[in-house]
């Protein structure tokens, strides 16, 4: 048996007056997922937690059957786990967007326009030597999202996400370590100042120590792995003891290679992987820029380039099971995430299940927590031996 995990990052969204009330689930045209759906089970989940942020760190944890109320920390280290860091006893790890805000202190751009990885490197190496030392230093990651290691004194802030303000007016942290980490995000102008990007500052936020995931291969019984484009997700599977698949083209933006992404899923369950999941990032950077025309498309994208050649492949390797949700929704009139229950598809091709459609609107009944749902696709109760 192989088993999938599908997750188009914050593809879930609101009635849209422009689509005559529809949502982008309910327009594009996804012929393998309606085909999958009517042969499925569609439900609603609560991938957030009452009570947590509606964000990647705490859907995606809960997709990979993680309970985020248990095991979240924060966002940041988890993406520092992508790259390696580790935050001990005396330091802890921040996200570092690269962003752009206006003279009159609007949060123009969360991402800072979205300079490429090399062109970011080479402003997070400046800012390292300009503003490191006494326990602060940067590391580069993809994009415009980046790690900043600070004195664990600090973690106490109180700091907002960046895509909460998008065309707001800022608001600085509060708190313990507050005034220092304003000071780092006000120096930071300078020597954005240097460099030809959009981005003109840097902004500090989902602050954490490492936590302690138990091994997937250890609770489950199955090897597996994942694809994604963003350290946060390739940090939860390095937390988690999977396989972290490195795709050249895979951006985390909408030129993003779909067909790499599908084949080296299809390579690695050819290959001998029990369990996979594949993330991609466009259909949730749309939804953050309100571009309804981008995010239909991302959709759209999802099934010709994905799911109907990873359907098609998996019918050559035997039985399977697929998980298809996103880990939030991310509306495109609100440009940022929400916690609200996502539409769930579970899928075996073996039987036929009860039906439906795949969207907002035709998944219906009470929200399963997300945590259990890889539960349900596994077919297996979690090992706690060890935990």
């Amino acid at each position: 048996m192989k088993y999938v995990v599908c997750v188009p990052d914050g593809c879930a969204d609101e009635p849209i007056p422009e689509l005559g009330g529809r949502t982008p689930l309910q327009v594009a045209k996804m012929p393998t997922l309606a085909s999958l759906a009517r042969r499925g089970e569609v439900g609603l989940a609560s991938v957030i937690p009452p009570g947590m942020a509606p964000g990647s760190d705490v859907g995606n944890m809960a997709i990979l059957g993680y309970d985020p109320s248990v095991y979240h920390t924060g966002r940041a280290p988890i993406e520092a786990a992508a790259m390696g860091i580790v935050s001990d006893g005396d330091t802890v790890a921040f996200r570092c967007n690269l962003v752009t805000v206006g003279e009159d202190g609007t949060m123009v751009d969360f991402a800072g326009g979205h300079p490429t990885s090399e062109a970011a490197a080479e402003v997070i190496a400046a800012l390292d030597e300009a503003l490191g030392g006494a326990g602060v230093s940067f590391h580069p990651g993809v994009q415009y999202r980046h790690i900043m290691l600070a004195p664990a004194a600090w973690s106490a802030a109180v700091c907002v996400p960046p895509h909460d303000l998008t065309g707001k007016t800022v608001v600085w942290p509060q708190g313990p370590g507050a005034e220092e980490l304003k000071s780092l995000m006000i120096a930071s102008r300078e020597v954005l100042s240097r460099f030809s990007l959009e981005a003109n500052q840097i902004w500090l936020w989902g602050q954490g120590k490492t936590p302690s995931l138990p091994s997937f291969g250890r609770r489950w019984g199955l090897s597996g792995g994942l694809v994604s484009e963003v350290d946060l997700v390739r940090g939860l599977g390095v937390l988690a003891g999977l396989e972290v698949v490195d795709v050249p083209g895979a951006t985390g933006w909408y030129d993003t290679d779909y067909d790499a992404i599908r084949e080296a899923a299809v390579r690695e369950l050819a290959n001998g992987a029990d369990f996979f999941l594949v993330h991609i990032e466009a259909t949730d950077e749309a939804g953050h820029a309100g571009d309804l025309d981008e995010k239909i498309r991302a959709l759209e994208n999802w099934d010709a380039r994905v799911l109907a050649g990873l359907s098609e492949a998996l019918e050559q390797l035997g039985p399977w099971r697929l998980l298809l949700l996103p880990d939030h929704p991310t509306p495109v009139r609100l440009r940022t995430h929400t916690a609200d229950p996502v539409p769930y598809l579970l899928y075996d091709s073996r039987r036929v299940g009860a039906g439906g459609s795949y969207d907002e609107r035709s998944a219906t009944g009470p929200a399963v927590p997300g945590h259990t749902l890889l539960s349900r696709l596994l077919e297996r109760a979690p090992c706690e031996i060890g935990e």
